[in-house]
């Protein structure tokens, strides 16, 4: 299918990228005669005798003469990673490129820093409906692999909210930390219970005469599988949640995991079908596990003159996995008046132009269960902490004990987990692929055509489009999603698309294997058009009949991806720009281009009303 639009200005941007992407291609065939053809962007050209932790995927399962040729290199072995035969290895950043011409090896990264990027939320996507029909996800587990879960001994209550409601016993089936700072898989952060609660909490602490409000997830009975892979900072590695990944795959059937959340993330380096955290993830897919990643919280970037597209992150850039943006819900039940976090990250995902996010669902200061008074986040933010006042009948403003706020596309991640969750429930059979898809077409497609945020801090202004990369299919629906019955037959991936500078058009590529392909039918009927899906102004365009938007809005001039400035298209796609050193991707990166203060900000302060 096509989608006219006058992106004349995007020409430049989108061939640079297209030669990118073709470009690391090459490198992938002739690696065996280059000298760093299979490295990541940061371990080329390394010169430096310094020990740097990398993992190396190989083609087959590594055995014992590979690691013997990394020790040859100066080398030692870690550990094994067998989800994507690979290895964690450390040795001189020197040696990396001599390591990488193996004939075995398929590519060599470095082992990468990550970190995390409801009174309000279940209303908004209709969850009450699925409770009326008596689903709360009962004997569904979910695996959360984040900064952990904290006990009810911690908060100082007698039940948590984690627990099952009645008799209090856990619904914590399983814990396991791959952190080592002596709190076992406890949440010494903030962000995992936080997020666990969105997905699970049962409100037992906000449940009672004398409450107000009740705070409860989405999926209040069902199971939790406790991953932890970030420490006491929010800090964690690719190689740390691949090993949780790998995990939650061999415990599935002994808990029926049927879905991942991963509310976290870091940049995008190369191409999905390298990245070892997407490879990770589509071996989850594979094995039949929902996978739900959060899409990056860096939608306010400008740095490049890109007004946030192109920001979202890695895994959320894989296309089998359901990539989940940021909706505000305004303070109010009804979704209605909501509108797109102006942080939310936007698609297309660098190098491979895929569609994203698939979704978005409510992230904007959202409370939910609170690991501990004394983690990281509670202790420094204490006005996050929900007042007593504003759920009890009490008139006291001390701080609740049990209830924190937080903001980002972390926190819509669980709301479509939980959402995923009750599907099942009541249809075990889906696949991964049919609870994808049926999420995106039953998605609310009526959102406004913008909406414009002011910061109170700084006065700078930000426009939000609800185009394809900026909410993907829409507003998640969880009663329309309940109520449809069809059954995809092909592939769910997020689609590509590709810029056509001699007729100035963007296209999606077309996958006869998928869902929304050209020859696929939805339902073994009715063919599934991109009108179905995406709504009917799903790429900006004056020539787009029937758009309420005009080329200008969004795409023309230099609003977006103006190449006459500074910031256009050669700074974003240009490969010394957006790569180079610690520019953008150094150390601190948390979200793409942010830094670990400005992740907190979001975090913390989200976007007001």
């Amino acid at each position: 299918m096509k989608y006219n639009c006058n992106f004349a200005i995007l020409a430049r941007r989108w061939c640079y990228s297209a030669a990118l992407a073709l470009t690391i291609l090459a490198f992938m065939t002739l690696s065996a005669f280059a000298d760093d053809g299979k490295l990541s962007r940061e371990l080329k050209g390394s010169k430096g005798s310094q020990t740097v932790d990398v993992i190396v995927q190989y083609r087959v399962a590594p055995g014992a003469q590979h690691k013997s040729r990394v020790q040859g290199h100066a080398g030692r072995v870690n550990s094994e990673i067998p989800l994507i035969k690979g290895l964690q290895v450390s040795l001189p950043a020197n040696r990396a490129a001599a390591l990488s011409n193996d004939p075995d090896v398929v590519f060599v990264s470095k082992d990468r820093k990550l970190r995390g990027s409801l009174n309000n939320s279940a209303p908004a996507v209709n969850a009450p409906y699925a409770w009326s029909l008596g689903l709360d996800a009962s004997g569904i587990a979910v695996a959360v692999i984040d900064s952990g879960l904290g006990d009810k001994k911690t908060a100082g209550f007698n039940k948590s909210d984690l627990n099952k409601f009645g008799s209090g016993g856990s619904r914590v089936v399983y814990a396991q930390s791959w952190v080592n700072d002596g709190n076992g898989a406890l949440d010494v952060y903030g962000h995992g219970t936080h997020v666990a609660g969105i997905i699970a909490s049962n409100g037992y602490n906000s449940t009672g005469t004398q409450f107000t409000r009740t705070f409860k997830g989405i999926a209040p009975n069902v199971n939790l599988v406790n991953l932890r892979v970030l420490d006491g900072n929010g800090q964690g590695t690719d190689s740390s949640v691949i090993a949780a990944i790998n995990t939650a795959i061999q415990l599935k059937s002994k808990y029926n995991i049927r879905v991942i959340n991963l509310s976290l993330g870091r940049p995008v380096f190369e191409s999905y079908k390298v990245d070892p955290l997407c490879q990770a993830v589509e071996a989850a897919y594979r094995a039949g596990i929902v996978v739900v990643v959060a899409a990056g919280n860096d939608g306010r970037d400008n740095s490049f003159g890109t007004n946030g597209y192109a920001t979202i992150t890695s895994p959320g850039n894989d296309p089998y996995v359901i990539t989940v943006g940021a909706m505000k819900s305004m303070g109010t039940p009804t979704r209605a008046d909501d509108q797109v976090a102006s942080y939310s990250s936007k698609g297309p995902t660098l190098i491979d132009h895929i569609v994203k996010p698939d979704l978005v669902a409510p992230g904007n200061k959202v409370i939910s269960v609170l690991a501990a008074p004394n983690s990281f986040i509670a202790t420094r933010y204490t006005s996050n902490v929900v007042p007593l006042s504003y759920y009890t009948t009490g008139a006291t403003t001390s701080g609740s004990m049990a209830y924190f706020t937080l903001s980002g596309t972390s926190m819509a991640t669980p709301v479509v987990s939980g959402a995923a969750a009750l599907l099942l429930q009541k249809y075990p059979n889906l696949t991964p692929d049919q609870v994808k898809a049926r999420l995106m077409k039953t998605a609310y497609k009526g959102l406004a055509p913008n909406s414009t945020y002011v910061d109170p801090a700084t006065n700078v202004s930000y426009m939000e489009q609800n185009d394809i990369f900026t909410v993907g299919a829409g507003y998640l629906d969880l009663q329309a999603a309940l109520l449809n019955t069809d059954l995809s037959s092909g592939l769910a991936k997020s689609p590509t698309v590709q810029f056509d500078a001699v007729t100035n058009n963007i296209y999606f590529v077309q996958d006869s294997s998928a869902v929304w392909g050209g020859s696929a039918v939805w339902g073994g009927s009715a063919v599934w058009g991109g009108s179905a899906v995406w709504g009917g102004s799903a790429f900006v365009g004056e020539a787009m009949q029937g758009s309420p938007w005009g080329s200008s809005a969004v795409w023309g001039g230099s609003a977006v991806w103006g190449g006459n400035t500074s910031s256009g298209t050669s700074a974003v796609w240009g490969g010394s720009a957006v790569w180079g050193g610690s520019a953008v991707w150094g150390g601190s990166a948390v979200w793409g281009g942010s830094t670990a203060s400005q992740s907190l900000d979001v975090l913390v302060g989200g976007d007001s009303y």
